[in-house]
């Protein structure tokens, strides 16, 4: 049979019936609407999440670890080599935090094709003084600039911005945390104190906010020179390593192999974060559980009216074979309406979708827990769409399938004699 006939047949059918037509296609249309607004919100807010924690985590963290001696006096005395011993009260050996050769370190790091940056620290512990007020934390001397490149510490200066501490040689970026408790500002003096007792004073160029109060409570920031001055060290004295890798595959690989070949700690971003991954995985699982379940609701609502479309339609599809019409044609008939209203259902549901995502995109969000977030996060995956899309026509096509089946070997001689 020619196919504008088989469709002009599907069309004109869809529009006798125009409610139930709309109505299935609003289910499609409201199916793959859900899908699409669900799975960029949830994915936008997972990404959200993680980026909090990885994007200021490095992928591998090298530093000198304390830990105690594992050969002991006893175990180097011949005498009792072939005897058991045990230890007691095992002290920590004496090490330095400072890293040996840690510029020749980074500079081989850096000629690695698969590092994209290996930046220097030096961490040490303090305590902040204003006025009468003294509290405990800690303060890093950064490169600040290749900081705030790698690792997005600009995001989190809520004031004033990273090349100020550059410019100031006794310059410090407070944690908000201890500058809402000691009531300071930007150009407003810190004095620290360091474990030997010596006081310096800083000037306040920023405030940063991890959005993680106990990180804002203690951590502030400084030039690498001026911790190095504080703690009466020479330029080399650099404690922490920190790098930033183009694939976080890698990531595991590499700290085994520095590990092995510097005789370091070093510290994989999957190892550092394994339960914040763990919930990671989980929250996905959720998202995609409840987005497929919406498609496979909207695909048995199309095949339920679309089942009761044909059974409205026995009596044309009798005088239709009459006419001669093959049971193929008629099948044709009822898979063209099937799958007009998938693609029309479809589409808009695409429509739909990305229009609330966009207004979920737009919405404010604000809080001071999260400074660097402004509004509800949405990811705009094309992948999204074109799932959504293939699954219209994929369910519409299966709706309009098993009940056209029904159709195709209707007798018409029963339908006509009960007429």
């Amino acid at each position: 049979m020619n196919r504008s006939v088989i469709l002009s047949i599907a069309k004109t059918h869809l529009l006798s019936k125009m409610r139930q037509t709309i109505i299935a296609a609003l289910g499609v249309t409201f199916g793959i609407g859900s899908y699409i607004t669900l799975a960029s919100f949830m994915t936008g807010l997972n990404s959200m999440l993680d980026s909090l924690i990885l994007n200021q985590t490095p992928h591998i963290h090298i530093y000198n670890e304390i830990e105690p001696t594992k050969e002991q006096p006893v175990s180097l005395y011949e005498d009792l080599k072939d005897s058991f011993s045990v230890v007691h009260s095992i002290k920590p050996k004496q090490t330095q935090k400072k890293i040996h050769n840690a510029r020749p370190i980074m500079a081989y790091l850096n000629e690695n094709e698969k590092v994209r940056g290996a930046v220097p620290q030096v961490k040490t512990q303090i305590f902040y003084i204003s006025g009468s007020i003294e509290l405990g934390g800690n303060l890093t001397g950064v490169d600040i600039m290749k900081e705030a490149d790698l690792f997005n510490l600009k995001d989190y200066i809520v004031e004033g911005r990273p090349v100020d501490l550059r410019n100031n040689t006794n310059g410090i970026i407070l944690g908000s945390g201890l500058a809402d408790k000691m009531s300071l500002g930007i150009g407003d003096r810190v004095q620290v104190t360091t474990i030997k007792g010596d006081i310096f004073p800083l000037k306040i160029v920023g405030i940063y906010q991890s959005g993680i109060s106990e990180i804002d409570n203690i951590q502030s920031f400084t030039n690498l020179k001026t911790i190095q001055r504080l703690l009466g060290e020479p330029e080399n004295y650099i404690t922490d390593i920190n790098v930033k890798l183009y694939d976080i595959e890698d990531a595991v690989p590499m700290s085994k192999k520095i590990e092995d070949q510097f005789g370091l700690t070093a510290v994989d971003i999957k190892t550092a974060n394994a339960q914040f991954e763990t919930g990671t995985s989980i929250r996905n699982l959720i998202t995609y559980a409840v987005s497929v379940t919406l498609l496979l609701v909207a695909g048995f609502g199309i095949y339920n009216i679309l089942n009761m479309l044909i059974y409205e339609k026995m009596n044309d599809i009798a005088i239709l074979k009459a006419t001669g019409f093959s049971g193929r044609d008629v099948q044709l008939i009822f898979m063209s309406q099937a799958l007009i209203i998938g693609v029309g259902g479809g589409m808009l549901g695409l429509i739909i979708g990305y229009v609330l995502s966009s207004i979920i995109d737009r919405t404010p969000f604000n809080t001071e827990a999260l400074p660097t977030i402004t509004t509800y996060p949405v990811n705009f995956n094309p992948w999204f769409y074109v799932i959504g899309i293939v699954f219209a026509i994929v369910a519409t096509f299966m709706a309009g399938y098993l009940p056209s089946r029904r159709a195709k070997k209707i007798d018409p001689v029963k339908i006509i004699n009960r007429l």
